[in-house]
């Protein structure tokens, strides 16, 4: 394979520094099935060296030659519940359509009548907005160049959208499709894919190219007309993996570029690449079994940062050491970092609220990742810019949260919370995080008692699908309008007779503090709507996509939105159907672990959304990809 034509070694190095945060038991178990031990202090700034950075050849040039020979590094209990492994080799595949037990169903709660008054329980008198484009992306069915690809459950959903481009990640799977723009005539043609997401690390060395890991996730930074991709790494990288003296004395530096274990001091140098991939078991473990783990090394995260506006193009990469598991990652674009929390545990209620340095990155430059650890909190959401208005200089970045705790077994809240996330990259020692704060709102119940349930009912089977409801759902957007700055958020509820989609609109006071300015639930007609992704155009308007179903309907997507100005806490268009369920999902009651809506930087009008459906006869599922664009919105930036 052709080399890249600029190759950068940049200097590693590590500063621990501590900044006191409040923390409150506001927390959740996270998706992930994994344990481990916990080491790190909480409000602790850690400052995670590169291990290994470079500048890719073009990425239409880095494709597999064999797609069906690709085996993911990690399968089963301790790389979460998705660890988006591909059912690419046939006992994958086997396991895939072997149907798991089927649990009973979660009991519907008993309702605050406070948050059944904001249920919205008929549909919007407005016609519905227009669907654009619709197109089947990867799944079931799909073709690409790079050929066909099956996939197993649950699907990590992840949509961007370019001036020309649609990037889609599904667990561990890539494709870029044409967008209609004046370089091309119509949208959804496969341009590349599927691949297996570890190409987009080919030639770099270490667990970025040999791991191929699931729960990648795409942004396009409008901003910066820039890609970027994050793929975590689920298994331990152990301090005798990496080349060079290890058997050190504790007041011995390590020697440049090589992991320090405890004790031992790190010193500055060339970094030392991941390393290869361990060698796989001679057969996979049985399924809910967990295979033995390292008790020493760490994680990695690892990054791609498009060099341009063109995604086949060349990637800055890059890969940072990470003490905690790396779960869930939902990566933010803020104007002074590159924003990843994720999950470190299912028997810990702890999360880790990652920065990478997004200006080094851009251009291509030696950087950091400084990560905090915060106990006691439920899944964590950063403020994600949509449109090219920014936030004032300096301001921080809002992260939220939900109430509750399902390792508790508490269900219910009445609160949204939110955090605010400073980063000082010339002294981290003045990185903190101030919070949390409640946000008062309807109060609301678990739609299923949270994640991994027996839930939403689907025709002709007992089988019931898990929603995820827990969590806010990504994205949290923030979004400029005139002078005015509105983060809005949406998560899957209890409602009367089924679940719905809560959302809110928070608009930003003088002190840069979040403060509800609209809320709703929308459930019309008793069945379940859920796992939502919302998002807001340059007018105001907000739109939101989800999974739609409950009997006698088989499961599919829709959109529904409203316009600024409408009354508060209304989603006022009827609804528009953009996937149509023809078939039960009967192997497994997991569904989705989210989907996205993303905004078309175009037009700042029109937004694209995907989530998953089943034709009639599927075994296994299939993505629908589509775009709206509300009337009221029209033209250029």
């Amino acid at each position: 394979m052709r080399r890249a034509p600029l190759f950068f070694v940049i200097t590693t190095f590590r500063i621990m520094a501590a900044v006191c945060i409040l923390t409150r038991a506001a927390g959740t178990q996270t998706r992930s099935r994994h344990s481990q031990d916990v080491g790190q202090a909480a409000g602790a700034v850690l400052m995670h060296r590169a291990l290994h950075l470079d500048v890719s050849p073009a990425l239409a040039s880095m494709r597999e030659p064999d797609i069906t020979a690709v085996l993911a590094d990690c399968e089963g209990a301790p790389c979460g519940t998705s660890p988006g492994v591909s059912a690419d080799d046939s006992d994958a595949a086997q396991e895939q359509s072997r149907e798991e037990a089927i649990p009973p169903p979660i009991q519907p709660p008993t309702l605050s009548p406070a948050g059944i008054a904001v249920e919205q329980t008929s549909q919007g008198a407005r016609p519905a907005v227009p669907l654009l484009e619709s197109f089947d992306g990867l799944g079931a069915g799909f073709e690409g160049p790079q050929g066909t690809t099956n996939f197993r459950n649950p699907s990590d959903n992840s949509l961007a959208v370019g001036p020309n481009h649609i990037m889609q990640i599904v667990n561990s799977r890539i494709a870029i499709y044409s967008k209609r723009s004046e370089k091309y005539g119509e949208s959804g043609t496969v341009l590349y894919g599927a691949v297996a997401t570890k190409s987009v690390w080919s030639g770099f060395g270490g667990a970025c190219e040999a791991r191929n890991n699931g729960d990648a996730v795409v942004r396009y930074d409008q901003l910066a007309e820039r890609w970027l991709i994050v793929m975590p790494i689920f298994s331990r990288i152990g301090p005798g993996e990496f080349p060079g003296d290890i058997g050190l004395a504790s007041d011995k530096p390590v020697p440049p570029g090589q992991l320090a274990k405890s004790g031992e001091a790190s010193t500055p140098g060339a970094a030392a690449a991941l390393p290869a991939n361990p060698p796989q078991p001679p057969s996979p473990p049985e399924r809910g079994q967990k295979p033995p783990e390292k008790k020493e090394g760490v994680w990695a995260m690892c990054y791609a940062v498009s060099a341009g506006p063109d995604p086949l193009g060349t990637y800055y990469r890059y890969a940072f050491e990470r003490t905690l598991f790396p779960d869930y990652p939902r990566p933010a674009v803020w104007t002074d970092g590159y924003y990843t929390p994720t999950s470190t545990g299912d028997d810990v209620i702890q999360k880790h609220a990652c920065i990478a340095d997004r200006a080094k990155m851009l251009a291509g430059q030696p950087a950091t990742e400084q990560c905090i650890v915060i106990d006691g909190v439920n899944f964590l959401n950063n403020a994600d810019i949509d449109g090219r208005k920014l936030p004032p200089p300096g301001a921080p970045n809002i992260m939220m949260a939900t109430g509750g705790t399902q390792l508790k077994k508490i269900f219910d809240d009445d609160g949204i919370y939110y955090w605010k996330v400073h980063v000082d990259w010339k002294n981290p020692a003045n990185t903190k995080v101030d919070g949390p704060v409640k946000i008062n709102v309807a109060p609301y119940h678990y739609l299923c008692n949270g994640q991994l349930s027996s839930c939403v009912p689907q025709p002709g089977t007992e089988r019931r699908l898990d929603v995820q409801g827990d969590k806010i759902m990504q994205r949290l957007v923030y979004r400029k309008v005139g002078g005015r700055e509105s983060i809005v958020a949406a998560h899957s509820v209890a409602t009367q007779g089924g679940g719905g989609v809560r959302w809110y609109e928070f608009r930003l006071d003088k002190k840069h503090d979040p403060v509800l300015y609209q809320q709703g639930t929308y459930a019309p007609e008793g069945f379940y709507r859920w796992m939502p992704s919302i998002a807001m155009d340059k007018k105001g308007d907000i739109g939101i996509g989800y999974s739609f179903g409950g009997l006698p309907n088989f499961t599919g997507q829709r959109f529904a939105a409203r316009q600024a100005g409408d009354p508060k806490g209304q989603l006022t268009l009827h609804e528009t159907v953009l996937a149509k369920g023809e078939a039960s999902q009967t192997n497994t009651l997991r569904w989705e672990d989210y989907t996205t809506t993303a905004m078309d930087p175009s037009d700042d009008c029109t937004f694209w959304y995907v989530g998953d459906y089943m034709k009639e006869g599927d075994k296994a599922y299939r993505t629908r990809i589509g775009s709206f664009r509300l009337p009221n919105c029209k033209g250029g930036r």
